[in-house]
């Protein structure tokens, strides 16, 4: 069973309409379609579709940031966002027709030395393209909710590309004669880049959607360097494993603040001070190594970040297109009960819930008792998981199931749930079960919890609550005809907390298996 089960645990994700507000919210998606506006006739774009260098005043002026030492920067990085999205529709050079031949060279005789007249200048524009806005600039406001987030999760794509780029400081002496760069003078494993901000950020979900984990608070820096870094086996981290813990924040500081301005997440940067005392200490801080130093009396000064609504749903859109299995909370509202029971069957308590809740908010009580019930039948190794799943879905259903309940009343697999959900409602006349059906009831539900890996001290409680109540259960429970009895009373004898009921779990375990 534990292969089948997902990867993930389900998440709750805001509606479609709330993520697209959020992402037009986006600060970078909203300078993108700033200068999408912006772009028209007068624009020049270089071969690869990138903003001219003259041009990035005015971009940075558009944006409000002409005062701004990184303003320049910032329209570039929107620009390259705005062309990716198909806000913006370049037109490359090589595509526009050329100026009248006769006229460029009667201008460029008459520009001193050929460069400095209108040849001159005819010239650098045969070097450049023009823009204008695009066809996708119309679905930010006419488009659906669905428009928007695929847009933006084009987006994405670059400002992802942008995060595990490396930062180079003299581009021009890594182009060779030919054009192209010399990647391998970077130092670059662009896939290994890739896949180590893919692993962070998945990382980050998982604490995000799991019932033990922050839920919406911030994920410290370094926590989030080390499941990356330190092996899970480790006991005292190593001084080389701190260091590449180190090395790990400071790339993902960087990444980080790459990744906050489409929405993805919402983060507080390392506090430079850190980095001045690194500095101011000949860069060994506290005797050795080259590793940021820790105080755990302030951990935000070390970098704190959470996925935004809007980043879980990025970050799901992205595994998922990975391949993986990313469940969500409400995708089995419009399936049948069993693929509901199989799809819960090791979910989180409370997702579970929800995600029945759901389910049955969109059918008649009982109806969706019958279904329920129809669906728990059976001997496979999931059937008793589906069964107890079953009793608590039939909890959240109404009195007016009752009739479809009672149908089930003398069904083996199905009875002993079926008095069990009449009796907690105060129905009158309901048999007693059966001394058979007690005993198989309480294999299947056993069966049940071992199959869940819930909490074992829980466990451990049902089984003492079970052996007391019941005088001779061991002898009975040999006898009882369940796919699960030897391997029930395996377990039983493994975690029984008194040696003598172990002892005689084990020996009932040996008897179910020689009458098997």
């Amino acid at each position: 069973m534990a292969s089948d089960r997902p990867t993930f645990p389900p998440v709750r994700l805001r509606t479609d309409a709330e993520l697209a507000r959020d992402a037009l919210a986006a600060p970078l998606l909203t300078r993108a379609v700033r200068l999408a506006r912006w772009a028209g006739p007068d624009t020049r774009v270089g071969a690869g579709g990138e903003l001219v260098d003259e041009q990035l005043p005015a971009a940075a002026e558009v944006l409000g940031l002409a005062d701004d030492e990184d303003g320049e920067a910032y329209a570039s990085e929107a620009w390259r966002v705005a062309v990716d999205t198909g806000l913006v529709e370049v037109e490359d050079p090589a595509d526009e027709p050329a100026d009248d031949a006769d006229g460029a060279g009667a201008d460029g005789a008459d520009g001193p030395d050929g460069a400095d007249g209108p040849d001159g200048a005819g010239g650098d524009e045969e070097e450049t393209g023009t823009a204008r806005p695009g066809a996708n600039l119309a679905l930010l406001t006419g488009g659906s909710p669905q428009d928007v987030l695929s847009l933006w999760l084009d987006g994405l794509e670059t400002v992802f590309a942008d995060a595990t780029a490396p930062y180079v400081e003299d581009l021009e002496a890594l182009v060779g004669e030919d054009g192209t760069i010399d990647f391998e003078a970077l130092d670059w494993d662009p896939e290994g880049e890739a896949d180590f901000l893919e692993g962070v950020l998945g990382n980050l979900y998982l604490l995000t959607v799991s019932e033990a984990g922050p839920g919406e608070a911030p994920v410290p820096l370094p926590a989030l360097a080390a499941s990356m870094v330190v092996p899970a086996d480790m006991g005292e981290p190593t001084d080389d494993v701190l260091e590449q813990v180190s090395d790990a924040m400071m790339r993902l500081d960087e990444q980080f603040r790459i990744l906050e301005p489409i929405g993805l997440v919402a983060y507080e940067p390392v506090d430079e001070a850190l980095m001045v005392e690194v500095g101011a200490e000949g860069g060994t801080p506290e005797g050795g190594g080259s590793e940021v130093p820790f105080d755990e009396e302030d951990v935000s000064r070390y970098g704190m970040v959470r996925l935004t609504p809007l980043g879980l749903y990025g970050v799901r859109a992205r595994m998922l297109e990975a391949g993986l299995v990313v469940p969500v909370v409400g995708e089995l509202a419009d399936k049948g009960a069993e693929v509901l029971l199989d799809g819960i069957a090791h979910y989180p308590q409370e997702a579970a819930r929800a995600e029945t809740e759901g389910w049955l908010a969109g059918r008649e009580a009982p109806a969706a008792a019958r279904e329920l019930l129809a669906a728990a039948r059976g001997t496979d190794p999931g059937a008793p998981l589906r069964r107890l799943h079953a009793q608590q879905a039939l909890s959240l259903v109404g009195p007016e199931a009752e009739p479809a309940v009672r149908e089930v009343l003398d069904d083996r697999e199905l009875g002993g749930l079926a008095r069990v959900w009449l009796a907690e409602r105060g129905a009158a006349g309901v048999p007693a079960p059966p001394e058979a059906m007690i005993f198989w009831l309480a294999v299947d539900t056993i069966a049940a919890h071992l199959d869940a890996e819930g909490d074992p001290e829980e466990l451990q409680g049902l089984i003492q609550g079970l052996t007391a109540g019941h005088s001779g259960f061991f002898e009975a429970a040999w006898r009882v005809d369940h796919p699960a009895t030897a391997d029930v009373l395996e377990a039983m004898g493994r975690l029984h907390p008194d040696k003598s009921s172990a002892k005689e779990a084990r020996k009932a375990a040996f008897k179910a298996r020689s009458r098997g």
